[in-house]
């Protein structure tokens, strides 16, 4: 089966987006990714292979609680399901070698990733602190490294 989820949160079956959200929630709760690597749509008679440009989700939405150590961070992602970043689901940021550019990932559940949309990422840097020369933030108690100091700044 031809099915990608693209860089921008966007299903695609057989080179057409899949438009209706009712059906791409149904996918995203049979979803799964592998000891292997790969991504499948795993369903009691079946599991089909699909491929992943970049992460499983879209955070779409950040809220936060509380500053400092105290500070708690709640994100939404393209499909409405909620996670609280923190010790079970965890925030990191891989960065280009060469670019530069920041790829923000929120572990979501099992091997599943969300990519934090631009926007996210932006408001999530307002609230970072510097900590022993790096750019951070607290999450339930989790302090999450987002890059040196001075690299993400807009």
């Amino acid at each position: 089966m031809d099915m990608v989820i693209r860089k921008d949160g966007s299903w695609w079956h057989e080179g057409a987006r899949i438009t209706r959200a009712p059906l791409i929630k149904l996918f995203s709760k049979v979803l799964r990714k592998d000891a292997d690597g790969e991504t499948y749509l795993v369903t009691p008679a079946e599991k089909i292979l699909i491929n992943v440009e970049c992460a499983h989700f879209l955070a779409v939405r950040m809220d936060v609680q509380g500053e400092g150590r105290a500070q708690r961070l709640f994100f939404t992602t393209n499909t409405g399901e909620g996670i609280e970043a923190g010790r079970d689901h965890e925030l990191r940021v891989e960065t280009d070698p060469d670019s530069l550019e920041p790829t923000p990932l929120l572990h979501v559940r099992g091997r599943l990733e969300a990519l934090l949309s631009r926007a996210v990422f932006y408001e999530l840097v307002e609230y970072a602190l510097e900590v022993d020369g790096q750019l951070g933030v607290y999450g339930g108690g989790v302090f999450f490294p987002l890059g040196p100091a001075g690299v993400h700044e807009i």
